[in-house]
């Protein structure tokens, strides 16, 4: 009997799609997932062989690879308008009718690690100079946010203090009480941004639900998002994407010490299945065995479930879990979250299918592992940042 793979059937579909969608080399994707791209090679065959849609025998005088040469160059220019046109109307939802050169500058900031400052800057028509002049004032717009993220925390505290009751003339007043010097207007536009309402207004979509039933498990991680090594700790949730007029649901599991997403499933339902598809893919990812790791996660029927207590036991995993209600008990999965949905503009968008859906996501995954810059690792991607791990530096890692 062979040695079970580590890779998921639901990672090796979404990689084959992400390389017949992006019409990049194979192994150019494949270190972006940081595979070997033999494998991605040989999976990408495999579904050519299971749909019928592998290359056919030229008999027109033009040679295979003449022709599969020009495909090659007409994916890049495909692939190239598809770019253009995903940078169009992620701006147009971004602007929001704000089309100046500030909110283009902007744009840009956020979204060069995805697209690249140089096409961004061609589609949308700004000068490199400008650009730059603009991201040389980046020191004082950091200072303003601050201020104003000490402010919204302080807007969210009187807001919860008041049982999810008041709106922004009561958190104004109660303000003012407290010797904030702050006007309506501005308490109003926080409260907006950072989805702070008031009980009248329109409920989030609720993910986690209780069972009362559920046997205790005690919380053995109390808010310290720290560790020694990888896969000592993990912690995993669920969120919701809009797809068209229903939902899907994405579970995770992240290792604490590195910060690395090693499993994750997504599904049109959030029942315990997607959780333990969801552990189940980080073992996998992890070697096949992983006793004495322990995972924390909320108090959500799903995560304690006597089935997904079941799935811990056959890994060997420690089951920890936060308390009801407390988001800071979980605080390094929402964060996650928090980071996912504004690097995809989840407020500002709606995808038409799942697999639109779905192939975004695991694109933003792969990214996020083996690319993006962490600054709780020193501005290293996760997979690097695994790479050079000692004791020392582990100490060093902050929530």
């Amino acid at each position: 009997m062979g040695r079970p793979s580590k890779y998921t059937e639901e990672f090796q579909r979404d990689a084959v799609d992400l390389v017949r969608s992006s019409g990049r080399p194979i192994n150019q994707v494949a270190r972006e997932l940081g595979m070997s791209h033999e494998t991605l090679r040989n999976w990408v065959r495999k579904r050519e062989r299971q749909s019928g849609t592998g290359p056919a025998a030229s008999g027109d005088g033009v040679s295979v690879a003449d022709k599969d040469a020009e495909i090659a160059r007409l994916r890049r220019e495909v692939a190239e308008l598809r770019q253009e046109k995903e940078i169009l109307r992620k701006a147009a939802a971004y602007f929001e009718g704000d089309g100046s050169v500030t909110s283009r500058f902007r744009f840009i900031s956020t979204h060069r690690a995805t697209f690249g400052v140089k096409r961004l800057r061609r589609v949308l028509a700004v000068s490199r100079s400008g650009f730059y002049r603009w991201t040389a004032g980046e020191p004082a717009r950091q200072a303003h946010a601050a201020a104003e993220d000490a402010l919204a925390e302080q807007i969210t505290r009187i807001h919860a203090d008041s049982g999810g009751t008041y709106g922004s003339p009561r958190v104004t007043v109660e303000l003012h009480h407290q010797g904030v010097r702050v006007n309506r207007k501005r308490v109003e536009r926080i409260m907006r941004q950072r989805d702070v309402v008031g009980r009248h207004l329109r409920r989030r979509k609720r993910t986690t639900i209780p069972d009362p039933a559920a046997p205790p498990v005690p919380d053995l991680i109390g808010r310290d998002f720290t560790a020694d090594a990888a896969d000592q700790r993990w912690c995993g949730d669920i969120t919701y994407l809009r797809v068209g007029g229903g939902w899907l649901y994405l579970a995770t599991v992240i290792d604490i010490a590195t910060r690395r997403l090693i499993g994750w499933s997504i599904n049109t339902h959030m029942r315990t299945g997607l959780i333990i598809d969801a552990l189940d893919a980080a073992v996998a990812a992890r070697g096949g065995r992983v006793d004495g790791v322990i995972f924390h996660s909320d108090r959500g029927s799903q995560y304690g479930s006597s089935d997904f207590a079941d799935a811990c036991r056959r890994h060997g995993i420690h089951r920890s879990m936060g308390r009801i209600g407390s988001s800071y008990d979980n605080a390094l999965a929402e964060a996650f979250f928090a980071t996912l949905k504004r690097e995809l503009d989840v407020d500002h968008r709606r995808w038409d299918s799942e697999a639109d859906a779905r192939r975004d996501v695991f694109r933003w995954i792969a990214f996020y592992n083996h690319r993006r810059r962490h600054s709780a690792l020193g501005y290293l991607s996760p997979a690097d940042y695994e790479q050079t791990l000692t004791p020392t530096t582990l100490h060093q890692i902050a929530a």
